[in-house]
């Protein structure tokens, strides 16, 4: 009776745990639709059943539509592709800004009280801003818009990454303050094939990112980077191949101004409009210009006339640029390194 009992109980945990295993823990596509005639109908959906620290590549497949989510992509996950079926009609997008009042849930109550009885009002603020957060690393975007559709009312970030090792293909990025924000120091990033809009420092962070072949477009009169590279971090934003174009309400733009000291950015072999400010780059605060790396090579179009640049801006030699490569700006520890 025992040995029946027990066989019993063994046979019962057998299947609770095979009912419990999740029947998406395999390699195979997910597909999200908003019409219903995929798995599931938003992207935040089809990221939850995806197993911790997978080895195993897995895509998520977004139909054309507009997802109006904010979507986070917890550090837990890796290995995950999610790709569009069409650049421009795939959207996720969302519309928060940095100055929309916070909401209790956010703040301790005692917290709250104390930044009110100081006439300090409690709001979003740029970091909480996003569309998509990606605290992940080897995830991959392709053919996909994230866009940030808020008013011009403060920061709003579209794209805000934390992890490592991220790859964006044939990806539009649409926003105004602060579009896209590599949040996080050492880590690497690649943009191919990409369009990034927005008006004032629409590319800021402290990462290390690659923009291969890209389209960078100037809203207004302002700044596009906004680079606050660590010292100890040899490269910062490297925008290579890549085109820069303004609307008409942009006629004076900078290249880019350091956020915190030693900001690295260099444009070479691009395309930069006569709507670049002569002088180039702006020192944010007067003492960077001591620590700021701004470099360029090698670009063309009326304003990579390089005659007026400020002083404290670098052109490189033929033999420096030869230097500045995929493989030397990414190298780690690790094997990892993408295909241009």
């Amino acid at each position: 009776m025992n040995r029946l009992l027990t066989f019993g109980i063994a046979l019962l945990c057998s299947v609770m745990a095979a009912q419990a295993a999740s029947k998406y823990d395999n390699p195979d596509t997910l597909v999200v639709s908003r019409d219903g005639t995929g798995q599931f109908r938003t992207v935040s959906d089809a990221i939850e059943v995806c197993r911790a620290f997978m080895d195993y590549h897995k895509v998520i497949f977004v139909k054309k539509g507009v997802y109006k989510e904010k979507v986070i992509m917890p550090q837990w996950l890796q290995n995950i592709e999610i790709c569009g079926e069409d650049r421009d009609q795939t959207i996720i997008t969302y519309d928060d800004h940095a100055n929309i009042p916070m909401e209790g849930n956010y703040w301790p109550k005692s917290l709250k009280d104390q930044l009110m009885a100081m006439g300090d009002r409690p709001v979003l603020g740029t970091f909480r801003s996003f569309t998509l957060r990606i605290d992940a690393n080897d995830i991959t975007l392709k053919n996909i818009t994230i866009e940030n559709s808020a008013a011009k009312l403060g920061q709003a970030v579209a794209l805000h990454t934390q992890g490592d090792r991220l790859v964006f293909i044939n990806c539009r990025f649409l926003g105004n303050q602060d579009t896209v924000y590599t949040g996080m120091p050492y880590t690497r990033l690649l943009f191919k094939d990409c369009y990034i809009e927005g008006t004032t420092d629409f590319i800021f962070g402290p990462s290390t990112a690659w923009f291969e072949n890209c389209d960078i477009f100037c809203k207004i009169n302002s700044y596009i980077t906004a680079a606050s590279t660590p010292q100890d971090a040899a490269y910062g934003y490297v925008f290579n191949n890549c085109r820069i174009a303004t609307s008409a309400q942009a006629d004076k733009m900078y290249l880019g101004r350091p956020w915190r000291d030693y900001g690295y950015t260099l444009f070479m072999n691009c395309e930069l409009p006569a709507t670049i400010r002569p002088e180039g780059w702006h020192h944010w605060q007067k003492n960077r210009e001591q620590t700021a790396r701004y470099m360029e090579y090698n670009n063309r179009g009326a304003g990579a006339d390089t005659s007026k640049r400020v002083s404290w801006s670098r052109q490189l030699s033929k033999k420096e640029a030869q230097q500045i490569t995929l493989e030397k700006v990414f190298e780690r520890a690790d094997s990892w390194m993408p295909k241009l």
